[in-house]
């Protein structure tokens, strides 16, 4: 008699057993996606922050507070104290994100594109935070500042497509407009990306270095690198007063068009307050709504790209239109 040879079982992990024992309403799935936006802006706009109020370095190292204190010693004061809290909302971001790849696992059936980016959303997390610690390292360099600012917006990027993926199905991906229509809500999606590249360009040579020291300034004039800045913002406008136009023209389905007029609305009040804290003086409050502003139009600009094409519950037997191969893999 010979034993059978033993068989190698695969190791469950925590998540695996939770899915194991519950299932997800999909309500509660996109509950938990939304919940990942939310705390993505709410970091972004507190981030800033903690640069407007001058406490960029109110803890001076990383990833303990003070080289003898984990936490906000009183000796530090208010900019400690922002800048720690700011440190602790990392955390809050985190269970966010935890809670939308353990829904998304959860979920009968699996949906493994879910999970995938919900850990996506994690290892973003985890570099950014990184990236926040080099910042504080090199003493708020303003290229370090700007890629931590960066790396949020991609976080945003990702947990607006988990939040949009968990509403709809797994099926055929099918577009829903023309391709030229499909072409310009890319247009939209890359000035509107440089918008916000060229935005760190002003406040990295701007009056805001995030801390009361002195601070190195990226080597330009911020005035100069505001108007380049405008200039991107209008070009953006007229783009998405153009998809505005032409959605009514090809009687596009009316959430596209409403998704095109939210993102006019955004741009309209983002630019307003643009201009008006240029003309003020740049003022703390007015950047700090200017930077959630700049959260709440990338989030329109993404939600109105992913509106161009649709996923049933079940694969299409249709036969599809002329494929977006950049925008399929969405």
């Amino acid at each position: 008699m010979h034993k059978a040879p033993p068989t190698m079982e695969r190791v469950q992990t925590p998540i695996d057993r939770i899915a194991q024992r519950w299932t997800p309403a999909p309500g509660i799935v996109r509950r938990a996606a939304l919940s990942a936006v939310v705390m993505t802006v709410v970091i972004i706009v507190t981030g800033g922050a903690v640069r407007l109020t001058g406490s960029g370095l109110g803890c001076d190292t990383w990833p303990k507070c003070t080289d003898d204190s984990l936490f906000a010693t009183p000796e530090q004061g208010l900019h400690g104290a922002i800048e720690f809290g700011n440190r602790m909302l990392t955390y809050v971001l985190s269970a966010a994100v935890g809670w939308t790849i353990i829904a998304a696992r959860s979920a009968k059936p699996r949906r493994r594109t879910l999970s995938r980016l919900g850990w996506a959303q994690f290892w973003i997390v985890a570099s950014n935070a990184v990236v926040g610690g080099i910042t504080v390292w090199t003493g708020l360099n303003p290229w370090t500042v700007a890629g931590h600012f960066i790396l949020a917006n991609a976080l945003l990027t990702v947990a607006v497509l988990t939040w949009h993926r968990a509403g709809e199905g797994d099926g055929e991906r099918r577009p829903r407009v023309p391709l030229p229509v499909r072409r310009l809500s890319w247009a939209i999606v890359i000035t509107a990306g440089l918008a916000i590249v060229l935005g760190t360009g002003v406040t990295g040579a701007g009056k805001h270095a995030g801390d009361s020291s002195d601070v190195p300034r990226m080597p330009w004039d911020w005035v100069n690198a505001a108007h380049l800045h405008a200039v991107s913002a209008w070009v953006i406008c007229a783009l998405a007063l153009a998809m505005w136009l032409v959605l009514r023209v090809v009687d596009a389905p009316g959430d596209i068009r409403a998704r095109a007029r939210d993102l006019l609305v955004v741009l309209l009040l983002q630019g307003g307050i643009g201009y008006l804290q240029y003309f003020t003086g740049v003022p703390e409050i007015l950047v700090g709504v200017h930077m959630l502003g700049s959260s709440l139009m990338w989030i329109a600009v993404v939600r109105l790209l992913l509106s161009m094409r649709e996923r049933p519950d079940e694969p299409s037997a249709a036969i599809p239109a002329q494929a977006d191969p950049v925008l399929s893999r969405a």
